[in-house]
This record gives C-alpha cells, sequence and structure tokens, in this order.
C-alpha cells in the first residue's frame, strides 16, 4: 500500500547543501531554510495553521508574538505615529495652510511607478479637498532624475508658490538652494539614502535622514505619501474640520509602488500591501481598472498583478514614453482619458519588451567578458529607460552587481543604473563616486543606484566601485549564490489545498519571497520549447508516476533549459507553486521551475 503523499521540511540534521546540491545547473549551492520544530507547533496550535504553514513562518523569523499581527496586518496595528519623522508636523501644517488657503500648489514626481502612485495620492487628496494640484514629472532623456533649478524657475513662472517633491529631492542640495533664491517653497517627501544633513526646503520627510527616529527607513515615497496624508488629516482635525477624505482609498495605490520598488512586505509595509489589494480588487481606481482591462486581465487582485502586470505598463511612460502618463492615469477620474492612457502604456510596453529584448542579448555578452567584482558595461546605443531592467537581469544571472549605461547621443553623458546583490550597497557607493568626482551624479538604495558619468570615465567608474566594494562583495558571494529552500515535496503533494495554504500566509515579496520547493528526483517526461526555446514548459513525473505542469522562463540556451529539452536522467528541480487557470476551468496547481540540479 502507497504511503500518502507528504511535503517535509529539511530535517535539523540535513547536510550544509540541500540534496547534496553544492553547485546546480543555474551556478546556485542550495541551502535549507530551517526552522524552530517547536516553534512552528506552536504557531501552528496557535493559528490553527497547516503544518508546512507553520513550518514556512518559523523559518522566517515569524515569533509566537508576532504571528497574529503577521497573519493578518492591519493598518491600525502597523501604522506609525506620523510625529515621528523628522520634519512631519512641519509639512502636514504647511500641505493644510495651502489647501486651507487656496495656494497654488504642485507636485514634482519621480518618473517610475513609486514616484507616479505618490503624486496620485496627492493630486486625489487635494481634489477630494477642493483644490486642484498642478502635475510636474521630468522627462527622463532631457532632464533626467530630481528636481532642478529649470524645473522649479518653469513652475515659478506658472504661478506655483508650493512645490512638494515625491520620490525625489532629499539630496537635490543644489536646485533646493535655488527654489529658495527664488522664493518658491518646496516640501521633500522621498525615501532615498541620505549621507549628510537635509538640503534648505521647508520640510523634508524622509524615513531615511538620519535625524528620523520613526524607525520606517523601508518605506517607499508612497507609504511616506501615505504616512503624510494621515499627518494633514490630524492638522485639519486640530483646525475644526472634519469632511476628510481618509486616505485608506487610495492604499491600491501606496501596494503598489511598495511592491514596484521592491521595499520589504514586513511590518507597515506588509499592511499597506495586504490592505491595499483589497481595495484593488475593488476596482474602484478606473486608471488601474482600465490598464488592467489592455493588459487582458481584468481581474486583477495579487501581488504578481502589481509587480509584473500593472507595474511595467505604468513604468512604459517614463521609460520611453511621457513621463507624466503614470501619474495622470492613476489620479484621472475620466473614464475615457483611462482608457486612451491604459492604451498609450499598452504600446508603450510592448516597445519596451522589445527594444529591451534586443539590448539585453548585447549587455549579457559584454557583461559575461567582465571579470571584475562590479560589472560596468554601456553603449551609447542603449535606450535609457530600458537600462534599469537589464541592469536586473544581468545581476540575477551573474549574482554580482552590475551597472549598465545608456544614452541620448554618444556626444552626452552616460545615464547609468545599478542593481546589487544583498549586503553589498551599491547606492552609497554610486554616491561617494559621484562626490571623488568619478561620477557626475549619482545615488540611491542599497540594492539599486542611478547616475550619470561620462563615456571615457566608464572604466575608472567600474575600478572605483569594484575597490569600493570588494570586501562587500567576496563577504556577500555566498549567500548571492545560495538558493533557499523551504521544504521537500513529492509531486503528488502538490494540491490546490497546499496552494491555499500557502496564500493564508502571503502576500510575499521582498523580505517574504515566495516559499520555494523542492522536488527530488524527477524526469521530464514531455517538454515543449517556446518563442524558439527561450522558455521551457515541460511536464515533471516522480518515481510515483504523478505528474505536474511546469514552466521555466528565459532559460534558453543556459544549462538548465538543456537540461530540460534534452529529457535525460533524473532531477532535483527547485520551484515556485502556482495556480494555473488558463483556458478557463477550475485552477490547478503548476510549477515555475527557478533551477535543477542532476540527481546522483
Amino acid at each position: 500500500m502507497n504511503k500518502p503523499e507528504k511535503i517535509v521540511a529539511p530535517p535539523d540534521d540535513a547536510p550544509r547543501a540541500f540534496l547534496g546540491v553544492e553547485r546546480s545547473l543555474g551556478g546556485r549551492t542550495w541551502r535549507e531554510r530551517a526552522g524552530d520544530l517547536q516553534l512552528a507547533a506552536a504557531l501552528r496550535r496557535a493559528h490553527g495553521l497547516p503544518e508546512i504553514a507553520a513550518r514556512l513562518l518559523a523559518a522566517r523569523g515569524v515569533t509566537r508574538e508576532g504571528a497574529g499581527v503577521f497573519l493578518k496586518p492591519m493598518l491600525r496595528d502597523l501604522f506609525p505615529d506620523p510625529s515621528s519623522f523628522a520634519d512631519m508636523d512641519l509639512a502636514a501644517r504647511a500641505i493644510e495652510d495651502a489647501i486651507a488657503s487656496g495656494r497654488r500648489t504642485a507636485v514634482f514626481a519621480d518618473y517610475d511607478v513609486d514616484g507616479g502612485t505618490s503624486a496620485a495620492q496627492l493630486v486625489r487628496y487635494f481634489r477630494a479637498r477642493g483644490r486642484e494640484l498642478g502635475i510636474y514629472v521630468p522627462d527622463r532623456m532631457s532632464e533626467g532624475y530630481g528636481p532642478s533649478a529649470q524645473a522649479f524657475e518653469r513652475l515659478k513662472a506658472q504661478g506655483y508658490e508650493l512645490v512638494i517633491t515625491v520620490d525625489c529631492g532629499a539630496a537635490a542640495e543644489g536646485p533646493l538652494n535655488a527654489a529658495a533664491d527664488m522664493g518658491l517653497d518646496v516640501i521633500v517627501l522621498d525615501h532615498h539614502l541620505m549621507a549628510g544633513p537635509p538640503p534648505k526646503a521647508l520640510a523634508v520627510v524622509n524615513p531615511n535622514r538620519l535625524d528620523c527616529g520613526s524607525g520606517m527607513g523601508t518605506l517607499t515615497a508612497a507609504g511616506v505619501v501615505l504616512v503624510t496624508l494621515a499627518a494633514v488629516n490630524r492638522e485639519a482635525r486640530k483646525r475644526g474640520r472634519n469632511d476628510l477624505p481618509d486616505p485608506r482609498e487610495w492604499l491600491d495605490l501606496a501596494a503598489l509602488g511598495t511592491v514596484c520598488d521592491v521595499a520589504p512586505l514586513t511590518g507597515f509595509n506588509r499592511a499597506i500591501v495586504s490592505q491595499g489589494l483589497k481595495v484593488l480588487r475593488g476596482g474602484k481606481n478606473i486608471g488601474l481598472a482600465a490598464l488592467a482591462r489592455s493588459a487582458g486581465r481584468p481581474d486583477v487582485g495579487s501581488v504578481y498583478d502589481l509587480g509584473f502586470i500593472l507595474g511595467p505598463r505604468i513604468n512604459a511612460g517614463g521609460r520611453i514614453g511621457d513621463s507624466s502618463l503614470a501619474t495622470r492615469l492613476l489620479s484621472t477620474e475620466d473614464p475615457a482619458l483611462a482608457e486612451e492612457i491604459a492604451a498609450q502604456l499598452e504600446d508603450l510596453n510592448a516597445e519596451r519588451r522589445k527594444r529591451e529584448a534586443e539590448m539585453l542579448a548585447e549587455a549579457q555578452a559584454a557583461a559575461e567578458a567582465e571579470r571584475s567584482p562590479v560589472v560596468v558595461v554601456g553603449s551609447p546605443r542603449w535606450h535609457p529607460g530600458v537600462i534599469g531592467i537589464a541592469a536586473g537581469r544581468l545581476k540575477d544571472k551573474l549574482l554580482k552587481p552590475v551597472i549598465v549605461l545608456g544614452g541620448v547621443t554618444p556626444d552626452e553623458p552616460a545615464k547609468g543604473s545599478g542593481r546589487s546583490i544583498t549586503g553589498v550597497n551599491l547606492g552609497a557607493a554610486v554616491a561617494a563616486a559621484a562626490k571623488a568626482g568619478v561620477a557626475l551624479a549619482g545615488g540611491g538604495h542599497a540594492m539599486a543606484a542611478g547616475l550619470t558619468v561620462e563615456w571615457e570615465r566608464r572604466e575608472a567608474l567600474q575600478d572605483f566601485l569594484s575597490e569600493a566594494l570588494g570586501a562587500e562583495i567576496a563577504a556577500a558571494e555566498g549567500a548571492a549564490r545560495a538558493l533557499s529552500i523551504d521544504a521537500a515535496a513529492s509531486v503528488g503533494a502538490l494540491t490546490v489545498e497546499l496552494l491555499d495554504a500557502l496564500d493564508a500566509i502571503g502576500p510575499y515579496g521582498a523580505g517574504h519571497p515566495e516559499p520555494v520547493l523542492a522536488l527530488p528526483d524527477v524526469k521530464v517526461s514531455y517538454v515543449n520549447p517556446l518563442k524558439g526555446g527561450e522558455h521551457v514548459r515541460c511536464v515533471l513525473e516522480d518515481a510515483r508516476g504523478a505528474r505536474i505542469r511546469a514552466i521555466a522562463w528565459r532559460v534558453g540556451g543556459a544549462p538548465l533549459g538543456e537540461a530540460l529539452l534534452s529529457q535525460r536522467g533524473l532531477l532535483h528541480v527547485a520551484c515556485k507553486l502556482k495556480r494555473d487557470a488558463y483556458g478557463g476551468g477550475p485552477p490547478r496547481p503548476e510549477v515555475e521551475i527557478l533551477d535543477a540540479a542532476r540527481a546522483a
């Protein structure tokens, strides 16, 4: 009689390399994500969780005390005190003064999703208070990132007296000094790393200010704006106003910015996304609803939808089109305009994907030839709007920090976008390169950076960053190549019930990644190459004859793709469990293959 199918966590005495995989087909070392079994048992009893869900939580550091809030993240439990942010009360008073007096105000937004969702929250709030907020989004190609003196001059000439910068401004010392000199008040709502004192402004609200005691350094700009609106409401109530909009109406926007800026889904961020998904499913934002329809996915409501369906399309405007499209789409109340902008973004996203594919092959060949700790590749022919995507893809492939440079013309400085590995602070190193004169400008997060550099200084930049980050990279290299495995499973254990159990401890994202399961000793019983072998769809089968559909993305020409296509021998497969609702009918489980290794 066959034993029942089961799923198990790696045992406490498992070898250091899980299933003995020291170097997989993807060049990874498999490591168990070990957890306290006694804690897992306690979590299972206290919260009625399936065993696998309890084990996963225990392995991810969720405590008995924190499990309740983790499983049901509510804003009331996790919303920070706005006054704990430096300058927040100043900002709230100034914004309420502007609304009460009708002072002409504009928002200056970055051109990415975080900037667009931040600006849209403000536009909607002002409109709900009977005021219209001007919108200024710089052109990525001609103006670059962040505010400039010229942009402030334009806004001043248009009659604006107050400008609120979102997702930018924290490091714009020169432009903010220029704004002050011309009598233009500026409030900065940002989250980027700051190495020194804040620039001159009416208020600089940034949880990453050195003197900010909020403890909210993982917030995105969209999260900072959400807290700011709560602070403005509090200020308005002090003045006797009670007919105020509820910022929770726009949690779908805050969630979108949080996911697309890859903020960790822990603490307050987790509450923003968990509750924001509920707002998203309601379809109240006509811009997001129109965009979902144009993408052929009308029923959006997951982190995947935010990060891989809506986010890339919203970003497409800033990457290769009109930078203001995102904010206009997300803030409009005009259904016809929403449909029009959504169609534009769909077309731009298709064009972005085409340019990205053309550039990525060339960039990958150049990057793989580099042997330095930090890879810097570029060409004036590469569009600056897609270099960040390429940098992320190459970082994942090479498992080291990567900077990709693009340009408008060969005669102008290169625009650069970088992505880093865990434990390596690329943003700080890029800022140091700018301070040292190696780059013209630069900065960013620990995991991502943007910069401007003269083309002839490319090698000098690579040398500077490699020297500055060499020790960090050496220390982080093992972790970068490690693939954390949450549990081993038989194919028969991959059921809809298991999917439901895993969904119960979501949402997943940065800081709380989707569970990775290992399927030992499976064979490929059917294979179908897609797009000329770029992707591979197949069926995996275990020794008991249980089968499951699988997909492996972007494996063309790689050892993993070749192994799947050959259908030779047994494999250990690392995968994520997904719902497959393709073609209608009830959802069924399938897996997304992340990695594999030849079974002994």
